[in-house]
């Protein structure tokens, strides 16, 4: 998988644009991708380079750790908070529908919050 398919992939949710927030390096390549949700502009998928393609993404905790004890391929997240993000190497030993489930999990964990009635 590229940077391109994975940034193509995280776009199909609603709502979901890229961001580029942190510049570049001198070279021009591009450090993080953020993907975000347009309303709220919260991160659901973080995408860099780190000795390979990597991804991180917001996942529960017990399914965080569960993830990482099952796959070599998902640890804890790089420069983020370790307990509710996980890093995820897609070209790793994580199967391509559990990507996708992965994703979709962190979209859903970062969605607006729903405002209660007064």
């Amino acid at each position: 998988m590229t940077r391109k398919e994975l940034i193509t992939l995280c776009l199909r949710f609603p709502d979901a644009y890229e961001d580029y927030p942190f510049g570049s390096e001198p070279d021009g390549q591009t450090i993080w991708t953020v993907i975000r949700h347009r309303s709220n502009r919260r991160s659901f998928a973080l995408i860099f380079e780190r000795g390979g393609l990597c991804v991180n993404l917001k996942c529960d905790p017990p399914y965080a750790d569960l993830l990482r004890r099952s796959f070599e391929s998902i640890t804890p997240a790089y420069h983020m908070n370790k307990v509710h993000w996980n890093t995820v190497m897609p070209n790793g030993d994580l199967p391509y529908e559990e990507l996708i489930a992965l994703i979709e999990h962190s979209y859903r964990l970062t969605l607006p919050k729903k405002a209660k009635n007064p």
